[in-house]
């Protein structure tokens, strides 16, 4: 994900939801809407949302330092995080609470212009956001599903704010909804039960946002075309001639750490062994330009041992089991 891409559409988003934010208190005060609360609160947590967001990317480019020595790119990934448990505790469990709070004690909806009025103009301004966040993920998820971008993105700021705003709009839809109906019966329980509606949305995308930001904290390979391209290039069959296993990490969005155990010729020196691993490290960073941390340990391959599961190079202590390819 380009940087700039991914820093349009959060502000995009900041600006919307911070002029939304306003709008929809100042419907609450006027209206006594408990869905006009709850959404004003929750376009205030998505606002701070994104400022954590740009935070986190403004973290990330830190240099590396000896306590830290692969740098803090994934200070995005943290931040995400939180952001999932802001939209949890500050949204989804607001909303719930003054949803249950009115169908327990509900009241008409005075001046009903204002709550529909803001409602609308919130809906366009979600739209022109939602808009951006599409037209940017766009640019990069190239021919995968929108569910397919959300798993695999090694990026969090495009499918965070992706969800955000899709709920934000599902959110502004079920309080428009709930207001209607509360004011063409003249029953308040409805602006509850709207409200309600809300907090589960919100706790249902928190809890998917949660789940796809910890597995890039536990720390994920690279793509299936990012993988196939450094096998592709690291064998050249002369000075490589084989991956005995490889691994791939994520140390952030755009930093990927390579570490491999390579065949090379039993009769090479160890200049001719040295400069055959630096013309790798070229060859996987000119075709993965992201693969910034790179070690290529060489090793004679045997196939006996590796029929037999057994690397005699490593664990002294006893035989490990080697993935030939």
């Amino acid at each position: 994900m380009s940087a700039s891409g991914g820093t349009k559409a959060i502000v995009a988003a900041l600006v919307a939801n911070l002029s939304i934010a306003v709008a929809k208190f100042v419907a609450f005060l006027f209206s006594g809407s408990s869905s006009m609360l709850a959404e004003s609160v929750h376009s205030l947590a998505d606002s701070g949302n994104q400022g954590l967001l740009l935070l986190g990317g403004r973290k990330a480019k830190r240099e590396a330092t000896p306590e830290h020595p692969f740098g803090y790119g994934r200070e995005r990934y943290i931040y995400a995080f939180l952001v999932s448990i802001v939209l949890f505790s500050v949204g989804g469990m607001f909303a719930i609470y003054e949803g249950y709070e009115k169908i327990k004690h509900p009241h008409a909806i005075e001046n009903w212009y204002w709550p529909v009025g803001v409602l609308t103009f919130a809906i366009i301004a979600e739209v022109f956001s939602f808009r951006m966040a599409i037209k940017e993920s766009n640019a990069i998820r190239g021919n995968l599903t929108w569910t397919q971008f959300i798993r695999r993105s090694k990026a969090p700021e495009l499918p965070v704010v992706l969800l955000e705003d899709l709920g934000a709009l599902v959110g502004l839809i079920l309080a428009l909804a709930g207001v209607s109906v509360a004011l063409a019966t003249g029953d308040g329980v409805w602006d509850g039960i709207g409200t309600l509606c809300i907090g589960v949305l919100l706790i249902v995308i928190a809890i998917v946002l949660a789940a796809e930001t910890k597995s890039l904290l536990l720390g994920e390979s690279a793509g299936i075309d990012e993988v196939r391209r450094i096998e592709e290039v690291l064998v050249d069959g002369d000075s490589v001639t084989r991956i005995i296993h490889m691994r791939t990490l994520h140390l952030g969005p755009d930093e990927l750490l390579v570490a491999a155990k390579i065949a090379v010729p039993n009769n090479d020196t160890a200049a001719e062994v040295a400069q055959s691993i630096n013309a790798a490290e070229e060859r996987i960073r000119a075709a993965v330009p992201i693969a910034r941390v790179i070690y290529l340990e060489p090793d004679v391959y045997n196939p006996v041992a590796a029929a037999t599961g057994v690397d005699p190079a490593r664990a002294p202590g006893g035989p490990t089991t080697e993935t030939p390819h």
